[in-house]
Parts: C-alpha cells; structure tokens; sequence
C-alpha cells in the first residue's frame, strides 16, 4: 500500500541549489488549488469545519496554526490520502475530491522524510517513474539532472542510514522534483532539523519554489518558517480559518485576539481594560486613560516593540519594571501597568532600575478586540498615555534613557 501511495504522491524533501527549471511554467491551469467549504469529522467532532480558500499558480502558501488546529489534515485532503466527509476540492479544473492521490498531479514532502531505507539514493529518487515504466534512458537522464541540481552526485549509491538529516531531506526533494509537477505539498518538513539548517533550508526551499515555478502549499506551527516564506499564511484555530492575508497583514493588522497572541515573538500583549466616567483605563490603573469612551469590554493589544519606556519624571503610564530579559539584539522588559503584565522589546542591552518608570505608545500601535469573542474592534477611540495626561508624546526618537542607564552594545 505505501508502495502505491508514494507512486503517484512522490515524497518530498527541501534543498535547493542551482538548477533550471523542470515543471510548465506556461501552463498554469494544474497549478491552482481550491477548497470549497471542505470539513473533516471523526467520532462526531469536526478536525477541519467548512474550510474555504483558493491558492493560485506559483503562490506559497502556509497553513499556520498550533497543533489540532487542522492544518496537516486539510494537506492530506488535498493530497487525497485522506477523504473529506463534505466539500469540494478542485485542482485545475478537475474535482479531484473523491480521486486517489495519483491521479492529482502533485508531489509531497513528508515529516518523516519516507525514504525506503532498503533502496539506494538513487533508487530512492526514480522510484515514482520507474512505479509509472518511464523508459529507463529518461529516467537516467532526468536523475543525472536533479541529482546535480540538490547536490547529490555523490551519495546516489548510499543508501538512508548512511546520510544525515539535511542530505534525506535532499533525496525527498529530488523525488519531488524528478516527478516534474506543478504542485508540491509540504507537511511539516523541517521540523526534524536543527535551528542552524532550518534557516538555511528556508531560504533555500523559497529560491527553489521560485525557480521552479511551483505551486507550494506548506504546513507548520513555526510562525518564523511562515513570515519568512510565505506569500500567504492562512492561520487555522480548532478546525477553522481564523485569518488569510500576506505576513505583514497578519502581524500588523491582526482581525481577532488569537491571531494577535500566535504571531510575533514575543507575542502581543492582551490587557484587560476597566471604563470609568466615559473613559477606558488599564485595569487597576485608573490615573491615565488609554481611549475615550466605554471600552471596558475589550482588551487592548501592543505590540512589545512599539511600547517605550521612559523614568517616572517623564510623560506617559505609570508602570513598575518586573526583570529585563537580555537576547543579545534586544533586551525584553517585563513592567506591571495597574495589575496587568506587559513586555517591551527595546534595542540592544538594557539596564533597568528596579523602581517607577513610565510607558508609552503611538496611537496607531494600539489594537482592540472584544474580549468575549476576541474579534477586531476598529471603532474605538484610542489615545496614546503620554497624550492623555497633557504632556509632550514620546517616540524611540525621543525617549531619554534613564539617567547613566543608557543602551549598551
């Protein structure tokens, strides 16, 4: 059985190094992916619940989202080795939704790289055309080319166990590409890497897919693999599709408290809120107003970055420093505002007293979702607290470190 899977679905790895292109770039009609409201239902619970979204020809997309959100089993509807319970899922324009996987014109990677530990590299890689009687002198030809493409020359006679991680990753890389299709699934494929690969396989992975002209559809948890590469990231949360845009609209613009908490590192912070006399405070922070009118049923979202600390002379939110994290590129500072705990990210290395300081932040910075439902609030009248007690707002340009206190670098 696994023998005939990985004959239509040709397993995939991720290492790129130079090499021309191998799928049609011209004909994009087998490139795009739709999904018409797909679900997913074990035992009566919904693993993936009316998922809709369309990928186009050549795009990278990333299904992000923590584990049992659904991502990996929506890729395997897509890749057909699992069967949808309602929906469509349409590849070109064809409804595959009830075809096996080898008839779907798509290659995928696998977590575990599924490698035949019996067979040699080599054979590892023509495996798919030899299952589909490609003529042996193609199937040579087609091999010499991929293997100088990941740069595997010299490891065709091996066979797994004599490879380390990053080289399986190119032999299931080389699968895929020798396959020569337009789409290319990925479930979870770096995970198995150390921290220094992994960033070398993404950048490597993104120049491949772009080379090629592939469509990707890449799923993982890491929030870095999905800024970093993709042209899209559609996040997932118990079954369903909290959020599609670009990287940037995600982290920028987020449209519920979920997407705000999973995407940045260290992520934004969430603050409960108290109204009082027509204005909104901090809980238990009654001296200076965040936004004017009633918006204590919201929770106000900054982001660490945005957020300067300035000593307590100055204009702003009291606020007491809790500790101060130093990570080389920038210092985290822990502060309690009333009896809410917030992080700031400031540049490079950041020596702070243990008293009274003050916080501030633009009013742009300032996101609100409501707190039961945790959807984008856009209509509330935010101030930023260095304006809201009447004295001049303070930015990075003109925050005054504390007195011999200064950045070290």
């Amino acid at each position: 059985m696994i023998r005939r899977v990985l004959a239509g679905i040709d397993a995939v790895s991720l290492f790129a190094t130079e090499g021309r292109a191998m799928v049609d770039t011209k004909n994009n009609d087998n490139k795009r992916i739709r999904l018409e409201d797909v679900s997913k239902v074990w035992d009566g619970l919904a693993a993936v619940d009316q998922v809709t979204f369309d990928v186009s020809p050549g795009e990278f997309v990333i299904l992000l989202g923590p584990s049992g959100c659904g991502k990996s089993t929506t890729l395997r509807m897509i890749s057909g080795l699992e069967q949808t319970t309602a929906g469509r899922i349409v590849i070109g324009d064809r409804d595959v939704t009830r075809e096996p996987p080898g008839n779907r014109g798509i290659s995928m990677v696998f977590q575990s790289y599924a490698l035949f530990p019996h067979l040699s590299v080599a054979d590892n890689i023509v495996f798919g055309l030899r299952s589909r009687k490609v003529p042996k002198p193609q199937r040579q030809e087609r091999l010499e080319r991929v293997a100088r493409m990941v740069g595997l020359e010299d490891y065709l006679d091996r066979k797994p166990a004599q490879l380390s991680g990053g080289q399986r990753q190119r032999v299931a890389l080389a699968r895929a590409i020798i396959a020569e299709n337009a789409i290319c699934l990925m479930d979870e494929p770096l995970s198995n890497l150390d921290a220094r690969l992994r960033g070398d396989m993404r950048r490597e992975i993104k120049a491949l897919q772009q080379r090629l002209g592939m469509t990707v559809v890449y799923v993982t948890h890491d929030q870095v693999e999905a800024m970093s590469m993709g042209d899209r990231v559609i996040l997932m949360h118990s079954g369903r599709i909290v959020q599609d845009g670009s990287p940037a609209e995600l982290y920028n613009r987020p449209t519920t408290a979920f997407a705000a908490s999973f995407i940045g590192s260290p992520a934004m912070n969430l603050i409960e809120l108290e109204a009082m006399e027509g204005q909104t405070f901090i809980a238990k922070e009654p001296t200076v107003p965040i936004a004017w009118g009633d918006a204590g049923h919201c929770l106000l979202g900054l982001r660490p970055e945005d957020i300067v600390i300035q000593p307590s002379s100055a204009a702003g939110m009291p606020a007491q420093v809790i500790d101060e994290e130093y990570l080389g590129a920038d210092t985290i500072v822990r502060v309690r505002v009333g009896n809410q705990t917030l992080r700031a990210r400031l540049p490079g290395q950041q020596s702070m007293p243990s008293e009274h300081c003050r916080v501030d932040w633009p009013v742009t910075a300032a996101h609100f979702f409501t707190a039961d439902s945790g959807e984008r609030r856009d209509d509330i009248d935010a101030v930023a607290p260095a304006t809201a007690n009447s004295r001049s707002p303070i930015s990075r340009d003109t925050a005054q470190p504390f007195p011999d206190q200064g950045a070290k670098r």
